[in-house]
C-alpha cells in the first residue's frame, strides 16, 4: 500500500470494509448482480427493448425495419451479463474543505470513493475517478488492472483548484467522453449551481448511464449547533458575517430543510438514486446505506 493510499484506505478502514463485506455479503452481491445486468449489444443473448438512437451509438444496432415503418431511428438493446463500469465523480470545490469532525467533507467523500472503488475492483469490476470543481482537475478512466486503486487514490490526492463548483460543463463533458454506459456516482455537498447539476444528470441519463448522488454534508451544516457570538466566513466567496446564531437558527434550519427536499425531488425526477450522508457517520455506515438502497432498487 502506498503512502497516499494510507490516507483514504488506512488499515482500520480496510478492516471495517472487509467486515462490511462479511456482514452484508447478500446486499453487496445482490447489488452488483443487479448492476451487472446492463443493456449492451451481445451475441446469443435475449432481446431487451428498443430505444431512441443517440449520437455515438453503433450503427450496426439500428433497427432499419423500424426506420422503414416509422421513419425514426431506434437501436436494439440486448441483456447480457457484463462487468460494471463505475465512474466516481468527487467534488473538490472550496466548500468541501469544511471540517466539523475528524474529516473534512472532501476527505470523507474521497474515503467513501476509494472504498467504493476498492469494493468494485475486488469483484472484478472496472472503476475510474475524477475530481472536479469548475472543471476536472484530475482523472483516471475506469479500468480493472491491479494498480487501479493506487491510480484512483493518486487522483484523490492530487492538488485541487479550490474553485466554486460548476456542475454542467463537467457532467456534459463526462456524458460526451465516457466510452459506454455504466454507473456514475457523484459525491458532493451540492453547494453550487444545482440547476446545472440537474441538467447534467439529465444528459447522463439520456446516454443511458445509471446515476447515484451521495450528498455529503457536515453535521454543523444540517443541525446548526452554534451558540454565542460567531463569525462565519465564506469558503467560496470572500464575505463574512458576525452574528448571534440563535437569531438565525429557525430560518437557517427551514432553508436547509427546503434545500434537502429539493435535492431529493430533483434527483428523483432525473432518476438518480439519492443518499444524504453525514460526515459524522463511519464510512462503512455510509457505504451500507448506499448499498442497501441499491439493493432495494435492484429487487
Amino acid at each position: 500500500m502506498t503512502p497516499a493510499s494510507r490516507r483514504f484506505l488506512h488499515p482500520e478502514a480496510i478492516s471495517r470494509i472487509a467486515r462490511l463485506e462479511l456482514r452484508a455479503r447478500a446486499v453487496v452481491e445482490g447489488v452488483l448482480a443487479g448492476l451487472h445486468k446492463s443493456p449492451y449489444k451481445g451475441q446469443s443473448v435475449e432481446f431487451l427493448q428498443h430505444r431512441e438512437y443517440v449520437r455515438g451509438d453503433d450503427l450496426r444496432r439500428v433497427d432499419w425495419k423500424v426506420w422503414g415503418r416509422q421513419d425514426r431511428f431506434t437501436v436494439k438493446e440486448f441483456e447480457e451479463e457484463t462487468n460494471l463500469r463505475l465512474t466516481l465523480l468527487v467534488d473538490g470545490s472550496a466548500s468541501m474543505n469544511y471540517t466539523s469532525g475528524a474529516l473534512s467533507k472532501y476527505d470523507y467523500a474521497a474515503t467513501l470513493a476509494a472504498s467504493l472503488a476498492w469494493l468494485a475492483l475486488s469483484h472484478g469490476d472496472a472503476a475510474g475517478c475524477a475530481v472536479f470543481d469548475d472543471k476536472v482537475r484530475a482523472a483516471v478512466p475506469a479500468r480493472t488492472k491491479r494498480t487501479q486503486l493506487t491510480s484512483i487514490v493518486e487522483v484523490l490526492e492530487s492538488p485541487r483548484g479550490g474553485r466554486p463548483t460548476a456542475f454542467l460543463p463537467v457532467l456534459r463533458g463526462l456524458a460526451e467522453t465516457l466510452p459506454r454506459r455504466g454507473m456514475v456516482v457523484i459525491l458532493s455537498d451540492l453547494l453550487g449551481d444545482r440547476e446545472g447539476m440537474y441538467q447534467g444528470m439529465q444528459l447522463l441519463r439520456k446516454r443511458g448511464h445509471d446515476i447515484a448522488m451521495l450528498h455529503v454534508m457536515a453535521d454543523d451544516e444540517i443541525d446548526f449547533p452554534f451558540e454565542g457570538p460567531t463569525r462565519f466566513e465564506g469558503l467560496e466567496i470572500p464575505d463574512a458575517i458576525a452574528c448571534n446564531p440563535r437569531a438565525l437558527r429557525e430560518g437557517y434550519l427551514a432553508a436547509v430543510g427546503e434545500f434537502l427536499t429539493a435535492a431529493r425531488r430533483r434527483c428523483a425526477a432525473a432518476k438518480c438514486d439519492y443518499s444524504l450522508i453525514r460526515t459524522s457517520e463511519p464510512v462503512d455506515t455510509g457505504l451500507v446505506k448506499f448499498l442497501s438502497r441499491r439493493s432495494s432498487m435492484a429487487v
